[in-house]
């Protein structure tokens, strides 16, 4: 190949390693925006003692599966919140079942602000389901329960919770 076809190849090679960066950077930095029709589910800590974190995450995996439940088939918020309302004594008796000094909340709910992978989720007053162990003072785990927009996929670097659009995921 001469000099004009190497160059021509080169450029090539660069414009693709570009292109394909920028499709990197670009769904990497894609903010994952929650619907003003939603409801959380956050569980709150006692302390941010080893043993305390542990028994947030412990009941998360043991209650997160009945507690989604209650809401994956209905079709709006308004069948959501019945839903919701209508098993707070189920939804006592699961957490209780694991738990002994707890307090559940459902209505309007104060969450800080927090920023994952570069998302952030502004702090305010949300509509919520939140369980605090104890004297609620540790840190939290949340998640959207209605509309069921997040996965949970914990990785083995991280305790987090990524959230990732169902919608987006199957437009890709």
């Amino acid at each position: 190949m001469n000099n004009e076809g190497d160059f021509i190849l080169k450029k090539m090679i660069m414009l693709i390693i570009c292109l394909v960066i920028g499709i990197m950077i670009y769904n990497k930095n894609q903010e994952i925006i929650i619907p003003n029709d939603a409801i959380r589910i956050r569980i709150i800590a006692n302390s941010n003692s080893v043993s305390d974190l542990y028994e947030k995450k412990k009941l998360k995996e043991e209650i997160e599966s009945d507690i989604y439940d209650l809401v994956k088939s209905v079709d709006n918020i308004s069948e959501a919140r019945l839903s919701i309302k209508n098993n707070m004594d189920n939804i006592n008796k699961i957490v209780g079942s694991k738990i002994s000094d707890y307090k559940i909340d459902y209505g309007m709910n104060y969450f800080p602000k927090k920023v994952y992978k570069g998302v952030i989720y502004d702090e305010g007053k949300y509509e919520s389901l939140v369980i605090t162990l104890g004297k609620g003072l540790g840190d939290n785990w949340w998640c959207v329960l209605y509309p069921p927009l997040c996965l949970i996929e914990e990785d083995n670097n991280t305790s987090d919770v990524e959230y990732r659009s169902y919608i987006r995921d199957l437009i890709s």
